[in-house]
Order: C-alpha cells, then structure tokens, then sequence
C-alpha cells in the first residue's frame, strides 16, 4: 500500500450539506449562543483577575466564538457573499458584547492589576500567527469529517480568543490603552488566519464554489481577502523579530556579565538588563574600581556582539566616597542600604551553611545508629532516622521517626527493645519507630 494514501481525505469527508448545515448553526448570536457568550466573557476576566489558567482554560472551552470566524473563511471559500455578510456581522456583534462585557467586569473589579495572563496577551507576535494557522487548519478539518473527536476544543484553546478580548477590556477599564492595542491585535490575528485555514481548507477539499456574475468582482473579492492578510501578518512578523532579538540580546549579555564583568574583592550586587534600550546597568560593593578597568570591560562587549549597547557600572561604598558633591546623609542612607543588603545576603548563607551542616550531621548519626542496630539485628535491611514536627491544636512538637525494614516479622517486645534503645541513643524521648514489616 501507498503510505501517502494514509493521508487522503476524501474517504472521511463530510457531505457538503451536512458541514454547511453545520457552520450555518454555529454563526448566529442570539438567545442561547449570546448568553452561553456572556457567561463565557465573565469566566474569562475573573480568571484574567485572579491569574488563574485553568478558569481561563474553562472560558476558552465554553465559548462560542469560533462559530462566525469559520464561518467567514468558509463562506469565503465557497464564494458565497450572503453567508458572509451574515458571518461578519455576527462577528462584530460578538467582538462588541465581549469587550463591553469585560469591561463592565473590569469596571467594577475591586483588582485592577495586570498579572501575568494579562501580560501575556498584549504583545502578540508571528508564533501567535502560526498558532492561529494551524489551529484554524485542525478545526476545519475536523468540522469537515465525520471523525468529529475532539478537535475543536483543543483549537479553542490553543488559539486563545477569548483572553486578548476580555484583556482589551481590561485595557479600557483601566484606561491602559496599550494593553487594549497589543490585546485586540492578538485578537484579530486570531480571526483573520482561523478565517484563512479555513478557507484554505475548503479550497482544498474542493466544496462546491459559486462564482460571482462578474470576473472583476471576484479578482476585487480575492484582493481584499489577502491584504487583510497581509495587513495582520506584517505587524506580527516585526513583533516576532523583535522579542527574538531581545531574547538574543538578554543571553548575550548574561554570558557577558558571568565571563569579564568580575572584579576581585568586588562583589555584584545588582544586574540590570534591558534589551529594549539595549542598556546594562551593573551595581558592585567593595573596593574602587578604576576608571581604565571599566574601559577594559566595555571593549571587551564587541566579542558578545554587543558593540552597540550602553554598559553602565556603578559602584557602592567606593562610589559614593569618590562623589564628593553628595551630601552626607544621603551618603550614609545609601551606605546603610548597601550593608543590609550584604549583611542579608551573609545571614542567608549562614542559614543555608546550618541547615547543610545539619542534614549532614542527621546522616552521619543515621548511618552510624543503622551499623549499630545491624550488629544486634542481622536481619535489618535499611535503617533511617528523620526530625519532623507535630502540628498539634495545642502546641507544635518536634518529633524523631524512625524506619526500620526487616527481613522477618518482629516478635513481641523487640519493637519496644529496640524504640527504647533509640531513645537512650539518639537522647530523644519524643521518637516513633515504624518497623516493616
């Protein structure tokens, strides 16, 4: 068998009727379909609000709006201008409920800060095109099959429509409007190149076409369709670039700092990249570093590819010593800073340091106790001895647990033996010992 007849289509293709009949239903926004839309809307901002992905997720699976975006690309791919005149209105209406929707929430939302599903859906980019793309392909092919599965859930949520909406809202409630720009782009990406698999896919699989009475109607159709394609895909292509230049640029700077930008008897206190104005700010404590030092440093930026950004070194306690206009208590507030920064940093270690000596510490008595027991009870397989705490209603009790695993059965009265014996050796009285088996 030819393997390339594993990938025909027109075995499981769907009746024209049927997938017509299908994308027809799913275009209309009234009564059950607006409302399912609303409550949709509402799930997505409170999930946007308390930075949830799952109620996100939850959003994305409940709403309806895929219906009017396939229909488009497919009354576009079928050549039939009513149908897309109905698609394209139910779309704007859609688009308008949601965004007033979300931002009547947003409005009334006692939090008004952007976290992180919020930031995440104003700077869209051409990975954001390409998931649209594909996310568009699966769905139409699954609508156009009778294997339906349960594609077109899982494209709901890879391309996201309903997060960037409910985001512009929140743009507007909180008057941010670049988070409104960057979020409704997002959002029209999304429709434009879902309508577009579409309908490439039903030029693909050959739906019945119906041309126009005119030849230069048609030409003037298949002219708009591609600059509105156009018109969303360059945008997206330069945000793409540029989040992979800043990502280039914020490695390159890093190797940078970890390889030349070490100074002995200097200690790094702070780092700050921005690969937008392409600066590197660099903030050290310790002694003076000299003026021929940092020259050296900063001709050294063209072996990163980094000849064209901005690097700034500022120096603590030396820093502020040079400085003479300084007035002296600003001096002193900065030094005072600088000190319980590096006195925080030592009380850190030295915690860390302790709680390694005492990991350490418990091992070396757990191996020494399990040699000890192993030479009364041969039949010991493994032996461990863990602190933990008793979070009681009353008090919290530090206690030790003690494992043992045997070859046989205990008898009577060895647990006892042996729990009494741990007492006495490791000075504990509060101690459990579980025996298996």
């Amino acid at each position: 068998m030819n393997i390339l007849d594993n990938f025909r289509l027109s075995e499981e293709k769907e009746d024209f009727e049927r997938v017509h009949d299908t994308i027809d239903k799913g275009i209309y926004f009234k009564g059950t379909n607006l409302w399912i839309l609303v409550f949709a809307i509402f799930i997505a901002s409170l999930g946007l609000n308390i930075n949830s992905p799952a109620v996100i997720i939850g959003a994305m699976l409940v709403s309806p709006l895929m219906g009017p975006i396939i229909g488009m690309g497919y009354s576009m791919g079928i050549n039939d201008l009513g149908l897309l005149k109905k698609a394209f209105y139910s779309y704007l209406y859609a688009a308008l409920v949601g965004l007033t929707t979300s931002t009547i929430f947003f409005l009334i939302s006692p939090i008004d800060e952007a976290h992180s599903e919020i930031l995440a859906r104003t700077s869209p980019n051409i990975y954001d095109v390409l998931i649209a793309l594909f996310g568009g392909l699966a769905g139409i092919l699954a609508t156009s099959s009778k294997l339906k599965g349960n594609v077109i859930p899982g494209v709901a949520i890879a391309t996201a429509l309903m997060p960037p909406l409910c985001t512009a809202g929140f743009g507007l409630a909180t008057f941010q409007f670049q988070f409104f720009f960057g979020a409704f782009y997002l959002f029209l990406i999304n429709s434009v190149f879902i309508a577009l698999a579409t309908l490439i896919t039903i030029r693909f699989l050959k739906f019945p076409y119906k041309h126009l009475p005119e030849p230069k109607d048609e030409l003037k159709a298949q002219r708009i369709v591609w600059l509105i394609t156009l018109a969303t895909l360059l945008p997206s292509l330069y945000f793409g670039y540029d989040i992979v230049r800043q990502n280039k640029f914020e490695k390159q700077a890093n190797r940078f700092i970890e390889n030349e930008a070490v100074f002995p008897n200097d200690y790094l206190l702070k780092k700050t990249i921005d690969a937008r104005q392409k600066t590197i700010t660099l903030t050290y404590g310790g002694e003076f570093i000299e003026e021929n030092r940092i020259m050296t440093l900063k001709s050294r930026m063209k072996n990163y590819d980094l000849e064209n950004a901005h690097l700034t070194v500022r120096q603590g306690f030396a820093y502020l010593k040079e400085d003479k206009s300084v007035e002296v208590a600003k001096v002193a507030e900065e030094t005072n800073k600088l000190t319980r920064l590096l006195n925080q940093k030592d009380k850190q270690i030295q915690f860390l340091q302790s709680r390694l000596d005492s990991v350490v510490s418990q091992n070396r008595l757990s191996n020494q106790i399990y040699l000890e027991l192993k030479n009364q009870y041969p039949e010991i397989q493994s032996f461990i001895l863990q602190p933990a705490v008793n979070n009681g209603l009353v008090s919290r009790k530090e206690i030790l647990i003690a494992a043992l695993n045997c070859k046989r059965k205990m008898k009577p009265g060895e647990k006892q033996k042996i729990e009494s014996w741990l007492k006495i050796r490791t000075k504990v009285n509060n101690l459990k010992l579980y025996i298996e088996p």
